[in-house]
């Protein structure tokens, strides 16, 4: 059996997550504390007690769920299990590296908290919105995004399974193609609670701030391959997966591509590590017949263990 371990991006975050392994194991504490010489003690508690609107910011929900999916890795790290791939949806990518050894999680945690930062402050409160569409398909989706244009920019910017595909862009043309959506006979269109537009073109001016940070970090080759959003292709070469990371913030995420990539290398094992189930269920929707687990509680180690 070949595993891959997937790492969720921004919209998994609970207050409390991460709690009961902070609880638990060192490994785990250990990192939760690294988190605090950086961020400071009250970042930890803000993860732990909330209040859940400040876990929502961006510049602080993205470091969040780096810490506790690297936390969650560290874990099962220790246990002695091994993947032969890695992903993340979008912020996930970041977890994925560091469990991947190629950034360390010293260097990923500032850098995150920056790139929550220019993706919160690219667009003003209330220019952008986000939809998922369901019942759609990648065609039709991208038709309707299309003729949707004369109201501003809209273009897909998750293809997260089949039959789910979020859209971003300007206010206007997203409620356009929401409509467009609707009267093509999509099943359900849901708007979505985000603080900008992510992943579509709006956010290019976040491009050349990343890039500046990522100029200042250490990118090693990944220890395991990692499969990126943008190309939903495997890549090892420290200056492509720059590109990528870069790319990644006004691009659309390839997900349910990627996954088939991993498949198409042999994967047939697949555990979502970190806060909520959300990556499973897609797994549910992208290849029900293949094993998915997903860690996201202490309880959960216990039925991997078992398993």
């Amino acid at each position: 059996m070949k595993t891959a371990y997937l790492f969720p991006g921004q919209g998994a975050q609970f207050v409390g997550m991460g709690r009961d392994f902070y609880e638990r194991f060192p490994e785990a504490r250990s990192l939760f504390d690294q988190t605090a010489g950086v961020l400071g003690s009250e970042f930890i508690d803000m993860i732990f007690n909330g209040p859940e609107n400040r876990l929502q910011v961006t510049e602080y929900t993205q470091p969040a769920i780096l810490t506790v999916s690297a936390a969650i890795f560290r874990v099962i790290e220790k246990l002695g299990l091994k993947p032969a791939a890695l992903a993340g949806l979008s912020l996930g990518e970041y977890s994925a590296l560091v469990a991947a050894g190629s950034i360390t999680f010293e260097e990923a945690l500032p850098l995150v908290q920056k790139r929550g930062i220019f993706m919160q402050d690219a667009v003003a409160e209330g220019e952008g919105s986000m939809a998922a569409i369901m019942g759609l398909t990648h065609d039709q989706v991208e038709q309707v995004c299309h003729d949707a244009r004369s109201q501003g920019l809209v273009s897909p910017a998750n293809y997260n399974c089949p039959g789910q595909i979020v859209i971003s862009g300007q206010v206007g043309a997203v409620d356009l193609a929401v409509k467009l959506a609707k009267e093509a006979g999509a099943k359900k269109v849901t708007g979505l609670k985000v603080s900008a537009p992510f992943h579509c073109a709006l956010l290019q001016p976040v491009e050349e701030k990343l890039a500046r940070e990522l100029d200042k970090t250490m990118i090693m080759e990944p220890g395991v391959p990692v499969v990126f959003n943008v190309s939903a292709q495997l890549a090892t070469d420290p200056a492509q997966i720059k590109e990528n990371l870069v790319k990644q913030v006004s691009s659309p995420i390839l997900w349910e591509q990627s996954v088939r990539n991993l498949i198409a290398e042999g994967i047939d094992c697949f555990i979502g590590l970190g806060p909520g189930n959300s990556l499973s269920r897609l797994m549910k929707r992208i290849a029900p017949e293949l094993r998915t687990i997903s860690v996201e509680k202490v309880e959960d180690i216990d039925q991997l263990i078992a398993k």
